[in-house]
């Protein structure tokens, strides 16, 4: 009988402890992503080829998750952001601890637009400018240690594949 008693008391307390776990779903922690990667060239005006490893941000929460709570990258790694369709992109820093130069790249390969030393943690938006479908992003200063220009030609099996397309 004492078990029959106290269960108003338990049940109360029970949705109190449901309640609780409910509210507290939405602050566990977010999986992060998995990325592939691929080989990436860049090819300079002068010919040269600069190699890189670069993970690859191909669906909607790789490219929401970035490069994003990161601390250190390779100076021969980046990330390659593919759209899926040419358009403006819009990017920004929030929650990115390396300074990146990002490369606004076209359907067929070639450098738009840069952005060199993109400032860690900005909520400021940078803008391709131009409509693209692609952007790389490398480590501050790669752009211009490396020699790397508007108009230089950027090769990947990901690039490759999207200029076969309609």
């Amino acid at each position: 009988m004492a078990i029959l008693d106290r269960l108003p008391a338990l049940a109360g307390r029970s949705a109190l402890v449901a309640l609780f776990l409910s509210l507290q779903a939405p602050v566990a922690v977010v999986a992060q992503e998995v990325f592939g990667e691929e080989p990436l060239a860049i090819i300079t005006a002068d010919g040269k080829r600069q190699e890189f490893t670069v993970e690859l941000a191909l669906t909607p929460g790789q490219r929401a998750q970035g490069l994003m709570n990161r601390r250190t990258m390779a100076p021969d790694r980046g990330m390659l952001f593919s759209f899926g369709q040419t358009r403006q992109v819009l990017m920004w820093m929030k929650n990115t601890y390396l300074p990146l130069d990002m490369l606004f790249i076209d359907r067929g390969g070639t450098i738009r637009t840069i952005r060199e030393n993109a400032e860690p943690q900005s909520e400021t938006i940078i803008d391709s400018q131009v409509p693209v479908a692609f952007v790389v992003e490398l480590n501050a200063g790669t752009v211009r240690t490396r020699g790397i220009k508007i108009g230089d030609t950027v090769e990947s099996e990901t690039i490759r594949n999207a200029g076969d397309g309609p």
